[in-house]
């Protein structure tokens, strides 16, 4: 029996950063059966709770993010990073990688350094519109940069530019399901327009805020409601007793739908015919590969203020609408909501804009890429 080739994932901190690598391990399995994937992340990111949830290969080590201006912090997240660096280097030494992929966040930062003193393959995958410092650090060394925005081509440095690849997000590709069939799963009406309302896997406390008093104000008649819309609402598991306490107070409309976590998000998204969100990297993805057209409301404290710029970048491709969470009240929320609504060529024109930005197929190019850069099994039987 021959030995697996070893391909070493990298990246977290966060889900945006985690679940893109996982994504990817698993295309490139499914195209090369004798990959063996192994996760590297920290111990403080969401990967020490998804990984081994899922009974993945993994190390976590004892990295964390720098930040401005934190000097005694800063000191400790370097003395962290050479304990980080000699576990990852100890792992490497043992597993032999031929490719190692890093999907940005801090956590990535060892096994990319590693890489590069090893001579190992490095790749890079990039969600955001501007690329974190990671990604820009690594990319003087990287085979390739796969990018999701082509807006971030400009912000890597220039002699790093000509390995950009603009690929996309690997998000899941749109399932084939009518769109009356997803709403009636959720127990809604297939011939009202839906709207769906996700602040990330968490869900947002200001964003559920806001479409809450959207709500209240139709329901107490201060807000006019147009079209007979329908909300879907992904509050987070966290929030989800108190949007309900919230709904209840208001004779609990039977036109919106809360819940705490969306587990079946294909199927939320076939149903969606317009987006109130977050601007993550990874669900304004999603929303460009089903072509939905989004009001986005960027978290204001995001790194970098990456979700700020992700949000610019698709209002100027005329995919999305942009508002400000300091300046977006119930009744400008609802009022953006309505007028979407009110004017289905205008929101055509939106999902046209999107599907032309979307990448549903990214999963699958990037993964046929790193397959690229492997030996081929009977080149690693041989060696």
């Amino acid at each position: 029996m021959t030995e697996r080739i070893v391909a070493i994932f990298s990246g977290g901190g966060t889900g945006g950063h985690l679940y893109p690598a996982l994504a990817l391990a698993g295309a490139l399995v499914e195209r090369r059966p004798d990959v063996r994937p192994f996760f590297i992340g920290a111990q403080r990111g969401v990967e020490a709770r998804v990984l081994p949830d899922r009974g993945v290969e993994h190390l976590l080590v004892p990295v964390e993010g720098a930040r401005r201006g934190a000097l005694l912090g800063n000191l400790r997240v370097i003395r962290f990073l050479g304990t980080a660096l000699a576990q990852v280097a100890e792992t490497f030494h043992r597993l032999r990688p031929r490719l190692v992929v890093v999907t940005g966040g801090y956590a990535g930062g060892p096994a990319g350094l590693v890489a590069i003193l090893t001579r190992t393959r490095l790749v890079l995958q990039e969600q955001n519109s501007v690329p974190g410092l990671t990604t820009r650090v690594l990319s003087l060394f990287a085979r390739e940069v796969h990018l999701a925005f082509p807006e971030a081509v400009a912000v890597l440095p220039r002699s790093s530019r000509g390995k950009a690849r603009i690929s996309g997000n690997p998000v899941r590709p749109p399932v084939p399901v009518k769109r009356e069939d997803a709403a009636r799963a959720f127990g809604l009406d297939p011939s009202a327009p839906v709207v769906l309302v996700v602040g990330g896997s968490q869900g947002s406390e200001a964003l559920n805020a806001s479409v809450l008093e959207s709500v209240t104000g139709v329901v107490e008649g201060r807000i006019e409601r147009g079209p007979e819309t329908q909300i879907l609402w992904g509050t987070g598991p966290t929030h989800f007793v108190r949007i309900q306490a919230g709904l209840a107070a208001l004779g609990s409309p039977s036109w919106v739908h809360a819940l705490g976590y969306i587990d079946e998000m294909p199927l939320a998204l076939a149903a969606t015919d317009l987006a109130v969100s977050r601007a993550g990297a990874m669900a304004t993805s999603e929303f460009l590969a089903w072509g939905i057209p989004a009001i986005l409301i960027p978290l204001p404290t995001a790194a970098a203020d990456h979700q700020r710029q992700n949000a610019e970048a698709l209002r100027e491709a005329g995919a999305a609408l942009h508002l400000r969470q300091s300046e977006t009240t119930g009744a400008i929320l609802w009022d953006a909501v309505r007028g979407l609504l009110s004017n289905p060529e205008g929101r055509e024109k939106m999902a046209r804009a999107a599907r032309e930005r979307g990448r549903p197929q990214a999963v699958h190019e990037i993964a046929r890429a790193l397959d690229a850069l492997l030996p081929s099994p009977l080149a690693e039987v041989a060696r």
